[in-house]
């Protein structure tokens, strides 16, 4: 089958990419820039994989409907291309908000309009959409980003309705703490009043110590492809453990466990996690 992978430069997008291609499926894998980011053109040479490596920018309608008019029809859309801006509600540039929602949930809708028509007309095919335990669970300083995952999941579980009865699969899967360039990049603000940043970054930290790779989620959307099923939803990595976990809190008891400040942020997350923050 012809698949197109979205944000392929690092990461889960990558690793997919890799992956399906291993499995015999023809591989069309867009990047913003694919000069700044050879490594998957050269792992799919050296291993003479059938990927071919295209420019594609999800926040731009002509970029999107130019990549798509130049290719087959296709059968697996993969939706990953993602970006991630963290900060307090009050400190976070509006700008940086429009900005994460125009890649991770208007990119992914227009990837979608490409393809909808044909697999509907077909009665067959194949949407994922990768969003994230975020797509779940609110945490600051991760709320715009969060926001927009949010959103995914909503459009997403609309859109397996309106397709259900014409044979196309929809799914989503939510990714835990992955070992990816993303996840390394929270920072915390300087003269920042919320302490937020500076605790999630320790989490972060401390999930990676014992970091599960990009491959775990591409097997997973492997997995998808080749089992047919009316699942939506699929964890991926870690993202069961964060998704009981915050089933097992309350809203009001959530909101009060991320207001602590240090020193009981810490010791909430050894209690629960067993997890010893740098904090």
């Amino acid at each position: 089958m012809i698949a197109l992978v979205t944000g392929t430069s690092t990461g889960i997008g990558l690793a997919t990419a890799l992956d399906l291609a291993r499995a015999g499926h023809t591989v069309f894998a867009t990047m913003r820039n694919p000069a700044r980011a050879p490594q998957l053109a050269d792992q799919a040479a050296a291993e003479k994989l059938p990927v071919t490596v295209l420019p594609m920018d999800v926040d731009s309608d002509a970029s999107v409907a130019g990549c798509f008019a130049g290719l087959p029809p296709i059968d697996i859309l993969v939706n990953n291309a993602g970006i991630e801006r963290h900060g307090s509600v009050e400190e976070l540039p509006l700008s940086d908000m429009r900005a994460i929602m125009e890649t991770n949930y208007f990119g992914a809708i227009r990837c979608i309009q490409q393809v909808v028509k044909y697999m509907r007309e077909r009665r067959a095919g194949c949407i994922i959409n990768v969003t994230s335990v975020a797509g779940k669970i609110s945490s600051s300083p991760l709320g715009a980003y969060a926001a927009s995952k949010f959103a995914l999941e909503a459009i997403t579980e609309s859109l397996a309705q309106e397709l259900k009865a014409f044979g196309v699969r929809v799914a989503l899967v939510e990714p835990g703490i992955i070992d990816t360039p993303m996840a390394h990049a929270i920072t915390v603000p300087p003269h920042s009043p919320y302490p937020h940043a500076r605790q999630l970054a320790a989490m972060f930290k401390a999930v990676l110590q014992q970091p599960t790779p990009p491959s775990a989620v591409a097997e997973v959307i492997r997995h998808i492809i080749d089992n047919p099923s009316d699942q939506l939803r699929y964890p991926a990595g870690p993202a069961a453990l964060f998704l009981a976990w915050r089933a097992s809190k309350t809203d009001e008891e959530w909101i009060s466990f991320n207001s602590l400040d240090d020193a009981g942020y810490r010791e909430a997350v050894h209690q629960d996690f067993g997890l010893t923050l740098d904090l």
